[in-house]
């Protein structure tokens, strides 16, 4: 288990990979290509380098990190003689059966099958796999390296020993793992989704202006961030995917997405990764809030 690949080089795929290759692990990081590849290994470096510049690690640790970490874009290679995988693709469920149908004819027999959904029922993706009883859920929080809850889902056939397994290896990573079951949302985001909708309501409602929905959670609920920044981080892509499977698997109308988080979907207003979503990410507005820190 000290051989792990991680399907999936993008935020998600890439903080896993520095976590698991930062802890000892060696790492076969997956994608289909090359440049995605290489800007998924940039951000782990530049993710080191800010750890470096804090003195929470040195040089040597970084390189080592990056040492840990192989790259590959073809799954059956990257697969070969690993313990674990955990795949990050994107919230697609459609994408993600097919990458574990494929998983299921490449890997190892004994490999652990995981995946890194925020949503999709592990025991529906278990289910086009040789294995359901090797798939579990692996949710980290974004970001990977900082964040320190692991939330580790049982699929309707995931046995006590592969829990365990995950559960204990997850504390090898310098996570809090905490065991729930498969049901759309899981925890974390059947509790944290509904609230953002709400926040979004909100603000499509007139009630209040996006500062003013963001101060009152952060000042009176003490929210390290409020709701629709927290949004704009997550990507509203990614809210309006998960609000979709819950609001399939439940068939209840208060998880409905908001009209407003359609639309801005469709227009790729995103948050932090398209540059604009609630809040302004452009570089004309970044130069301007340096201006003003200056001024």
């Amino acid at each position: 288990m000290k051989h792990v690949a991680v399907i999936g080089a993008g935020t998600m795929g890439n903080g896993i990979a520095h976590t698991f290759a930062q802890s000892g692990f060696k790492v076969n990081l997956i994608d289909i290509s090359d440049a995605s590849l290489k800007r998924g290994m940039d951000t782990i470096a530049k993710n080191l380098d800010r750890m470096v510049a804090k003195e929470k690690i040195t040089e040597a640790d970084k390189a080592e990190t990056l040492a840990n970490i192989t790259t590959f874009t073809t799954t059956e290679d990257g697969v070969k003689n690993v313990g674990l995988v955990v795949e990050a693709a994107t919230e697609n469920v459609d994408l993600k059966l097919k990458i574990f149908k494929q998983l299921s004819d490449v890997c190892p027999e004994d490999t652990i099958l995981a995946t890194n959904t925020s949503s999709i029922s592990i025991t529906q993706i278990a289910a086009v796999t040789n294995r359901p009883d090797k798939v579990i859920g692996m949710h980290f929080m974004n970001p990977v390296p900082i964040m320190k809850l692991a939330e580790i889902i049982r699929g309707y056939n995931t046995t006590d020993e592969v829990t365990n397994t995950i559960m204990e290896l997850s504390k090898t990573l310098g996570k809090v793992p905490v065991e729930v079951n498969d049901y759309p949302g899981f925890v974390a985001n059947r509790i944290l989704m509904p609230m953002i909708n709400e926040s979004i309501e909100t603000l499509y409602n007139g009630v209040a202006g996006v500062n003013e929905i963001d101060t009152v959670m952060k000042l009176g609920m003490a929210h390290p961030m409020g709701p629709l920044q927290l949004a704009d981080f997550i990507g509203l892509d990614v809210c309006l995917s998960i609000l979709e499977v819950m609001y399939n698997g439940f068939k209840n109308p208060k998880y409905a997405p908001c009209p407003l988080l359609v639309n801005m979907v469709r227009a790729g207003k995103l948050g932090v990764k398209s540059g604009e979503g609630f809040y302004d990410y452009s570089e004309s507005r970044k130069a301007e809030n340096v201006s003003k820190q200056f001024s």
